[in-house]
């Protein structure tokens, strides 16, 4: 296995490798050089792990997953999330009942402006399952 033959895929990995060691304080930059030559002229593993055989091995970066998983919300009860509609709701309804009688006419209907847009998008969260968190996609954890 030392006699395989390496390409230049390997010899970056290796160059990168001995950059992260001068980062670190291990070589100074006149023996990052003479290193870094020793690894583009390596044509084996042998010689390739030549170069690096006095220096501590890297870390194995974690395994990257494809893509990232959002934190799951938690579960909420559908009262909890329709109360703050329904109690704004019922106060600009007082609030309009209150000023249309003061008025002595009825004015134009404006809580509609109000309860009409949040419910819509309370109403389809509902159905959805979206607002509760007891829908979306589950990740499978490999």
């Amino acid at each position: 296995m030392a006699e395989l033959r390496i390409g230049d895929a390997e010899r970056e990995q290796a160059a990168a490798r001995l950059g992260e060691h001068v980062g670190a304080g291990r070589l100074d930059l006149a023996e990052y050089e003479q290193r870094v030559d020793r690894v583009y002229a390596a044509r084996t593993r042998a010689e390739l792990d030549a170069v690096t055989a006095d220096l501590p091995a890297a870390p194995r970066p974690a395994p990257q997953r494809p893509f990232p998983v959002p934190p799951r919300m938690p579960r909420m009860p559908v009262a909890a999330i329709w109360a703050p509609w329904a109690l704004a709701s019922v106060i600009c309804l007082v609030i309009w009942v209150a000023t249309s009688v003061g008025a002595g006419r009825p004015l134009p209907f404006w809580p509609v402006w109000v309860f009409g847009p949040w419910g819509a998008v309370l109403l389809l969260g509902t159905l959805t399952g979206s607002l509760t968190g007891r829908a979306g996609c589950r990740a499978v954890s490999r």
